[in-house]
Order: structure tokens, then sequence, then C-alpha cells
């Protein structure tokens, strides 16, 4: 079964900026560059946007998703701090990741390195109806934890 293609128009902003890139053939997310100028340290707990340089055009029905890369969580704890981050069809200005350090140690940042993918997903808009009462279910209000997994 082979995935659906769509086209993803991407413009480049400033000199240093990489387009997205997927880096094997089933990769989900595409790559995102860090478009710094100069390095980046960020210390244990500190966070900072980090610019793309790229601005995409999504067609309409799809979001982007903004996810940490899993090497940097594991080898640095260095993730998204709202993962995921969303960028909407109709969004046009730069790509910024909002990176933060959970790590013990310092961690440094240099232009041009992938610090985040940007998966491409189908997105339902959901359309609000005012009701009275939901349907019953067997979970009913039951919150965190509820279900007994985990």
């Amino acid at each position: 079964m082979s995935s659906e293609e769509i086209a993803l128009q991407v413009r480049l902003l400033r000199p240093g900026a990489r387009p997205p890139a997927g880096m094997t053939d089933g990769a989900a997310g595409l790559d995102l560059a860090a478009c710094i100028d100069r390095d980046l340290t960020l210390a244990p707990g500190q966070r900072a946007l980090v610019p793309t340089g790229i601005a995409v055009a999504l067609p309409p029905g799809f979001e982007g998703q903004l996810r940490p890369r899993s090497g940097l969580a594991l080898r640095h704890g260095v993730t998204l701090l709202n993962s995921p981050g969303t960028v909407d069809a109709d969004y046009r200005g730069e790509i910024g990741v909002l990176l933060v350090n959970h790590g013990a140690e310092p961690f440094t940042v240099r232009p041009g390195d992938r610090i985040a993918q940007l998966v491409v997903a189908r997105v339902a808009r959901a359309v609000v109806r005012l009701v009275e009462a939901l349907d019953e279910t067997e979970r009913g209000a039951g919150g965190f934890g509820h279900t007994g997994q985990g």
C-alpha cells in the first residue's frame, strides 16, 4: 500500500534556510532545520523559539504537526514544549520551533541542525452543536486513570 502524496509549497525566507526533508522513503515526518546565524545554547530548563527560515502553504483540509526528534529527546532531553505544535493550512508566516532542554546539561543548537519534524496530516473541521445532554457510554465522566490501564 502506498501513502498519499500531497503538494507542500515551501518558501525559503532567508539565506541558510533548508527545505523540509524526509530522511528515508518511509519517514512520516520531514525534518526541519534551525535557520540561525550563530550557535544557540539552551541551559537545562531553558526554552527558545528557534526559527526555521521557511514558510509553507498546506492544502485545505490538512495541518502540519510539529513534533520532536526522538534522537534529541533520548540523547539530550531536548523536545518541543508544545508538542505537537500545529501549523494551520491558512498560516503563511515563518515556522518556529519551541525547543526546551529537559536534560541535565546545556544543549547547543547549531545553524542547520535538524531540530524537529513536520508531519502533514488530514484534519476534520469540527462543527460545534450545543445540546442538552450527551449520549451515555460505559466510561461516562471517568477521567484520568479511570479505565484502570497504567
